[in-house]
């Protein structure tokens, strides 16, 4: 038995819950798995799962068995990266999950200058508005704006942008500029319904405090699909400076109502639960957090 595969192949299987999930993300066959796990329990003398029909929960000896194994299978792949001349350049393959248009407009037209400071690293990058289950995906980390919903995330906040009300300068033209929030209900909206988004705003003016539901009848589940509709002139949007950064720039888009402040949004990086960041993981946030501060938002 090849202990440190057995101990890796228990910690992905109580990670992601099943056998076949640690398969997957092993890109091994799960009798492969099922015959780790048998053989480890042989070897310890102890039963590490729990089967029931409702699935696998570790035991009370493999929950203490996880937490040390998990530690000894961190610790060996970064020994395997300082081997692998880490210190000079990072190997390997990075896995990034974030949202679809901040990788179009922020990362992915940057990602060559981190390539090359990194040579023999390689980057999948995963586009997707929704939060995804980072152990079951394979994912070293993902990049996602607004409040966390889940506090057992290990998480880093990297950023900050303001959130403003745009729209272009012919939606204004011909539906006029609003002067105070409340005249918003007056306005054809388009709202993003994932987590950094929705109908309702409250605006801050020093001691004044407006709360404003949006209307209109657009709702999409992409920032894309609010950038579409708004460059189309048909609506205006609440959104971060983010997702309209170079047209804000340009005047392609411009902002409204900029006495008032909204809610600041926050961008974080979040790491799978329980791991410690690995190295190529760290440099990676470190290069988009040194992007973002001269991104002028």
């Amino acid at each position: 038995m090849d202990r440190l595969a057995a101990m890796e192949t228990f910690v992905y299987v109580v990670e992601t819950g099943s056998f076949s999930a640690a398969a997957r993300r092993l890109n091994v066959g799960q009798p492969a798995v099922s015959k780790n796990i048998a053989q480890l329990e042989e070897h310890l003398g102890v039963r590490l799962l729990s089967r029931s029909t409702r699935g696998l929960s570790p035991t009370e000896a493999g929950l203490l068995f996880f937490e040390q194994a998990k530690k000894v299978i961190e610790s060996a792949h970064e020994a395997e990266l300082l081997a692998r001349g880490a210190a000079a350049g990072l190997a390997g393959t990075l896995r990034i999950s974030t949202t679809v248009t901040f990788a179009r407009l922020y990362i992915l037209p940057h990602l060559g200058g981190f390539l090359d400071r990194h040579p023999l690293l390689d980057v999948d990058v995963r586009l997707d508005d929704r939060s995804m289950n980072l152990i079951e995906e394979g994912t070293d980390v993902a990049l996602r704006m607004g409040n966390l919903s889940d506090s057992s995330f290990t998480a880093r906040k990297i950023a900050t942008c303001q959130r403003r009300v745009v729209g272009t300068p012919a939606y204004f033209e011909r539906f006029g500029v609003p002067q105070s929030p409340a005249d918003l209900v007056n306005h054809e909206a388009v709202v993003y319904v994932i987590g950094a988004g929705g109908a309702s705003w409250v605006f801050k003016r020093g001691d004044t405090e407006q709360a404003v539901t949006l209307t209109g009848r657009i709702r999409v589940s992409a920032a894309e699909g609010v950038r579409t509709t708004v460059l189309s002139g048909y609506s205006l949007t609440v959104t971060s400076h983010w997702v309209f950064g170079p047209e804000l720039a340009s005047g392609e888009v411009v902002a409204v109502l900029q006495d008032w402040q909204l809610p600041e949004m926050d961008l974080w990086a979040i790491f799978p639960t329980g791991r410690m960041a690995s190295a190529k993981a760290r440099a990676f946030v470190d290069y988009v957090e040194q992007l973002l501060e001269h991104a002028n938002v």
